[in-house]
């Protein structure tokens, strides 16, 4: 089954009320987290829209995580759409500079950021790698879907070919890879462990994720496709 809320049953009216109980649940811990937070640190808000980000990111990646199921694929396609998901992840975030070409200093620190900024991790030596807690969800979860899209496409008879060629045609997908290279060019995650990021990067970077995540949650072409062989 590809339809949203297979995992929460059959009756859609209350998995619709379950995953609102949800996604409230998430808002109020996260604004508990959030008042904690700023009770005792130095940080003053100044852009509140930048707070709230990585919380669209995080809850918007849990909640697509409960209405989707399992994809259905085994053997080489299965190993095709895991290929694809993690090439995509690390495109991702190459692009991002999430990771990127390390200096050689061999330097690791911990900087106490404010809630889905921090903690963030950075990490140089050979490779660098700075981890923002939203991002790394994020990406994760929708390298997730995009190794579902491929499975799924596989396994409505494409074919490991038709498998990829779905992915590569796919504007869902490509659209955060897009919004990537837009972050990392105007300063994106580097932007928010010390180096000034441009405007807007964060705002059209959400905006790309949360739609990606929706398209690639329902795509109702590949589930009707899917349906059609069960």
């Amino acid at each position: 089954m590809s339809a949203p809320f297979a995992l929460l049953g059959r009756d859609s009216d209350l998995d619709a009320r379950r995953l609102v109980l949800v996604a409230g649940a998430l808002v109020a811990c996260e604004l508990l987290v959030l008042g904690a937070y700023f009770s005792r640190s130095s940080y003053s808000v100044v852009a509140p829209r930048y707070v709230l980000y990585p919380f669209v990111w995080v809850n918007v990646a849990l909640l697509a995580l409960l209405v989707v199921d399992r994809p259905r694929v085994t053997g080489r396609r299965r190993l095709l759409a895991l290929g694809v998901g993690v090439g995509y992840l690390l495109v991702l975030t190459w692009l991002d500079g999430t990771l990127g070409a390390g200096t050689g200093a061999g330097t690791l620190r911990v900087l106490d950021l404010p809630p889905g900024w921090g903690p963030a991790l950075l990490y140089d030596d050979t490779v660098r790698v700075v981890l923002l807690p939203f991002k790394t969800v994020g990406y994760a979860v929708l390298a997730y879907l995009v190794y579902r899209l491929v499975a799924d496409v596989a396994s409505a008879g494409a074919g490991v070919v038709g498998g990829a060629v779905g992915f590569f045609s796919c504007v869902s997908c490509t659209l955060p890879v897009a919004a990537a290279a837009l972050s990392g060019l105007l300063g994106g995650t580097v932007g928010a462990v010390g180096v000034t990021a441009g405007a807007w990067s964060y705002d059209l970077s959400t905006l790309a994720y949360v739609v990606s995540v929706g398209l690639l949650v329902w795509r109702p072409a590949v589930g009707a496709a899917a349906r059609g062989r069960d």
